[in-house]
């Protein structure tokens, strides 16, 4: 708690100057904030066109945009901040020319409040971003001043030529109808901007950017002097944005128009070739529907390959047939052939005539002999019905080997028609594909251009504005509050700082803990500021005999007083502890190095009331600066036998006999004067000590308190007249 008292007590002590501070920074913030130009903000939103969402995924309207995509919010954001979208932009609102009024403190822009019209007929490159000076006098005269200084006169209402540019400039009448008490004669100034200047002027005051990522909705703000043009620009350049993209939308789907119909034409000439080459080659191979055909030649074929095993196996019957007969037909009438091939009711009537007659020869050759003519008219018949036979079998194999002939021809014929089936298919097949794609082709550009005219016919676009910008009503900054509030602060903190930079590097000597904890030297006193004579004198005495209990004052002891600036703090101790000890009936002797006393602040002092037992001794000669240590310790010990003690008050410590007398004293009173004494001194005296061995140093902390007393008003009696004759100065 203690080190928390002490680290806060120097700023609060100088809380009246923080306290001041903040004041004046207060007052500074608040004229700032009258005079600073305010700036305005003013936001539109506007919802781009989803083809995935909303109107355009309707089926009535979904192909009516068929260009638009799922818009990239970050590519649209550059869209609409490029310098070819706020150049359209630009075109269609009135900030090239600026206007402004000259005041004694600050210049206002005016913009739509301006009593006077500029319009730039002409302008040369040169006075692009300079100011041209005007003054209106009360004739309705005015005094213009070019960028170089050139001074001209004209009546407002007329044209002007300045340096290459022409100029005209009236009074705005509908301004000065509308506000009668409108200031006219005044000091103005105007300046024609740079395309590309201004365009960077708006970026620099444009901030674009998406409500959501995931929501196309876009936030276009726009920061101005000028409410009005805050909100002008916002809504003009949301619009410009719908309108471009109306326009390039009508562009893209003009041009594509035209191609596409050049495209249709193209691909109607390649259908029309590839359904001639069709048509061809159809009629060359005499293909009317090449799948029916094959199928009817593939059963045609079947059928006759039935046929010609059926057929074959009749010839091969009948060939057996045909060779048993022709190998027996000696004896004819013994053969057995199996008919089975050979079955018309021919031969089977043939067969049983034979086996009749066959029979009747035998009846007969029962009852006649062999060359009995009935006998051998029954042979001749049986002979003229086998030789029909043999020869009817011998035909019927003839003419079945002429039908197996030709039927194996007309299935060879037949299959040699298919063998071009595959080739025909096939190139049919590359055709026809040819053809489809073509026929795809066509149909859809055909799709595309109606749709293509649609969208060049439909001037509408699905982004629209959802919030338009608004003129403001109040100024985004400078934010008064908070430039106060930052002000009082950085007053606020500025001064603690200074404070803290002041106590960093002239720390003084606060009190005995920032002696005790900075030195190793024993704290042996700390004399208050006393505020009577009384408090003093009571102070001292009790200071004596504490000095004494701790044995700082022994019998014959040497006492030296010393100090940075003896002629303030050491002076007082010295002589205030003199009367105390005076006053215990010591004999005393005082000597005064390089006469400090009478040098400081005890120099009009008045005499003690007992003088007798105190001598002074004043160390002005300049032959004591040339005295050896051995000299010194001669001296001392001459004073040290004839007195009870030798009080020395000592020249300030960086003097020429300082270290001398300090080495050869008993006792080393260092006083160090609170709130005077810078702190870095203690340790100056830690190495005195340490480099010159100088033993029994005690600090005296003097004045530990402030007061208003002063010291010297508290003796009565003048120190000269204590001196003994013999030591009184001439």
């Amino acid at each position: 708690m203690e080190d928390m008292i002490r680290t806060l007590k120097p700023y609060l002590k100088g809380l009246p100057i923080i306290v001041l501070a903040m004041l004046v920074a207060y007052l500074a913030a608040s004229k700032y904030v009258s005079y600073v130009t305010p700036m305005y903000e003013s936001t539109s939103k506007l919802k781009l066109a989803d083809i995935g969402e909303g109107i355009p995924n309707s089926n009535l309207f979904k192909d009516l945009d068929i260009f638009a995509t799922s818009n990239k919010i970050a590519a649209e954001i550059e869209v609409i901040q490029s310098e070819v979208m706020l150049n359209k932009a630009l075109d269609k609102v009135d900030f090239d020319i600026e206007v402004y009024r000259i005041g004694q403190i600050k210049t206002t822009e005016l913009y739509d409040e301006s009593p006077i019209l500029i319009e730039f007929l002409s302008i040369d490159t040169m006075h692009y971003d300079e100011f041209f000076d005007i003054m209106i006098t009360d004739s309705l005269q005015y005094q213009l001043t070019s960028p170089k200084g050139i001074v001209l006169e004209a009546i407002l209402g007329d044209t002007i030529q300045v340096e290459g540019s022409r100029l005209y400039i009236a009074l705005n009448e509908q301004l000065i109808e509308k506000k009668t008490g409108i200031s006219i004669n005044d000091n103005y100034q105007f300046k024609y901007w740079c395309r590309q200047k201004l365009i960077n002027k708006i970026k620099g005051q444009l901030d674009i950017a998406a409500i959501d990522k995931d929501v196309a909705v876009i936030r276009i703000s726009h920061k101005s002097a000028i409410p009005k043009k805050a909100a002008l620009l916002s809504n003009t350049l949301a619009e410009t944005y719908i309108e471009d993209y109306i326009e390039s939308k009508f562009q893209t789907a003009d041009v594509t128009v035209g191609f596409l119909q050049g495209q249709i034409g193209t691909v109607i000439d390649k259908l029309t070739g590839i359904e001639r080459k069709i048509q061809t080659f159809r009629d060359s191979h005499g293909i009317a529907n090449i799948r029916q055909q094959t199928e009817t030649d593939l059963r045609q074929i079947a059928q006759l390959k039935i046929q010609q095993t059926n057929l074959k196996m009749n010839l091969e019957a009948i060939r057996d047939l045909d060779a048993y007969i022709e190998a027996g037909k000696d004896d004819f009438l013994a053969l057995a052939p199996n008919f089975e091939a050979f079955t018309d009711l021919l031969s089977t009537e043939i067969v049983k005539n034979i086996k009749a007659l066959q029979a009747e020869k035998r009846e007969l050759l029962l009852t006649y002999t062999p060359e009995d003519e009935r006998v051998l008219i029954v042979d001749k018949k049986t002979a003229d019905l086998t030789t029909y036979l043999t020869e009817s079998i011998h035909n019927t194999r003839k003419n079945l080997e002429i039908k197996y002939e030709r039927l194996s021809n007309d299935i060879e014929e037949s299959e040699k028609l298919l063998v071009a089936i595959p080739e025909n298919e096939r190139m049919l097949t590359v055709l026809n594909r040819e053809f489809e794609i073509y026929q795809q082709s066509y149909n859809f550009l055909n799709e595309k251009k109606i749709e293509a005219e649609i969208a060049r016919a439909a001037d509408i676009a699905f982004h629209r504005i959802i919030t338009p910008a608004v003129v403001p009503k109040e100024a985004i900054s400078p934010n008064g509050i908070i430039i106060k509030i930052v002000a009082i602060l950085l007053g606020l903190f500025g001064m603690i700082g200074l404070i803290f930079l002041i106590r960093l590097f002239s720390q003084k000597v606060e009190d005995a803990y920032t002696i005790e904890s900075t030195s190793l030297i024993a704290l042996s006193s700390i004399v208050p500021k006393l505020k009577s004579v009384e408090a003093s004198i009571k102070h001292f005495q009790k200071e004596a005999v504490q000095l004494e209990l701790k044995g700082l004052l022994n019998e014959k002891a040497i006492v030296c007083i010393n100090s940075f600036k003896p002629t303030k703090g050491a002076s007082f101790y010295a002589w205030n502890l003199i009367k105390a000890l005076l006053q215990q009936d010591r004999h005393i002797l005082f000597v005064d190095v390089n006469d400090v006393m009478r040098k400081g602040e005890n120099s009009d002092r008045t005499a003690l009331n007992v003088a007798e037992n105190l001598d002074i001794v004043r160390l002005t000669n300049p032959a004591y600066l040339r005295f050896t240590k051995a000299k010194w310790e001669t001296q001392l010990k001459e004073w040290q036998a004839s007195y009870d003690l030798v009080v020395i008050l000592n020249d300030e410590i960086n003097g020429q006999n300082v270290l001398p007398l300090m080495a050869l004293a008993n006792v080393n009173l260092v006083v160090l004067d609170a709130k005077l004494t810078p702190a870095k001194q203690i340790s100056t005296i830690d190495l005195l000590r340490e480099e010159y061995n100088l033993s029994n140093m005690h600090f005296v902390l003097n004045k530990h308190k402030k007061s208003g007393f002063k010291t010297r008003k508290a003796i009565d009696l003048s120190l000269d007249d204590l001196l003994p004759s013999n030591l009184k100065p001439a």
